[in-house]
């Protein structure tokens, strides 16, 4: 702190305050009563509880049903597109000349298209091959929606490595295959773990798809399964709950966060300057 001077302390503090707020701010909601929340009586000092998070991880079913359920999804949907994207970026990462500029294009135009346009086509696909009630079939609409930017990020991360590694293992007899195991894929560690984040982060909080393709209670991941907690209506509303289902929700993200940050800096750096 001693190198910003007071002045950028303050700035890094209020920076971390507007960053935090919405979440200090369920932390707080998921731990008041109804009645602290509304204003009825309870000061400062009182209206503390944990019966929130007593209703939400005691519901029908489980909280921690539909924490399981979305990450199934999100390990399947996450495993799937880096299974595609891996070859398709170091395909067009040594490819050049015009084709690399249509395809580049054609990819970046598809990750930036805003894919609730694409509903009723999904839904129509969904309804004609019966994908309802199905969580592995989310895999391959969430799959095939996050495998454009996948393949640009790592088509950046492909192109920065120098070819010379790969003119050396090609001289020693390795094979396409064993290049990418065992050369390139290592020194793109953090390029491919901040890949899967992003693609893990997408399916995890993917909404309008999960919400119309599942209807059975059990099989609901976190998105949509956050309408039913607590049992809302338009009678009432269960702050509390809601806040608590939030926090819950968003504590195996923050520890994905925290596992891998470093790779996630590196990887979102990887490529900026070369490539």
């Amino acid at each position: 702190m001693k190198r910003f001077g007071r002045g950028g302390a303050a700035l890094v503090v209020l920076l971390l305050l507007w960053s935090l707020g919405p979440m200090l701010w369920q932390l707080y909601t998921s731990l008041r009563t109804p009645e602290a929340l509304l204003g009825d009586g309870a000061g400062p000092g009182g209206g503390w509880t944990l019966a929130n998070y007593v209703q939400v991880l005691h519901g029908a079913p489980p909280f921690w049903r539909y924490l399981l359920n979305s990450t199934v999804v999100g390990a399947i949907s996450t495993l799937l597109t880096l299974l595609l994207a891996i070859p398709c970026a170091y395909a067009l990462s040594r490819r050049g000349g015009l084709l690399r500029l249509v395809v580049s294009g054609g990819l970046l135009a598809a990750a930036v298209f805003p894919y609730v346009l694409l509903f009723l086509a999904l839904l129509q696909v969904a309804r004609q091959f019966g994908l309802a009630n199905n969580l592995l079939a989310l895999c391959l609409p969430y799959a095939g929606l996050s495998l454009p930017l996948a393949v640009l990020l790592l088509q950046a991360a492909f192109a920065e490595l120098p070819v010379e590694l790969e003119e050396n293992a090609l001289l020693e007899g390795f094979t396409l295959m064993q290049r990418l195991r065992w050369i390139l894929l290592p020194l793109m560690g953090p390029a491919v773990v901040s890949t899967g984040l992003l693609v893990f982060l997408f399916s995890w909080n993917e909404f309008p798809i999960a919400l119309t393709w599942l209807s059975r209670s059990e099989l609901l991941t976190l998105a949509p399964a956050m309408a039913r907690i607590a049992g809302s209506s338009v009678f009432t509303v269960p702050y509390g709950a809601f806040a608590a289902a939030t926090v819950l929700g968003s504590l195996p993200l923050l520890a994905l966060l925290l596992l891998f940050q470093r790779q996630i800096v590196a990887g979102l750096t990887q490529g900026a300057i070369k490539g």
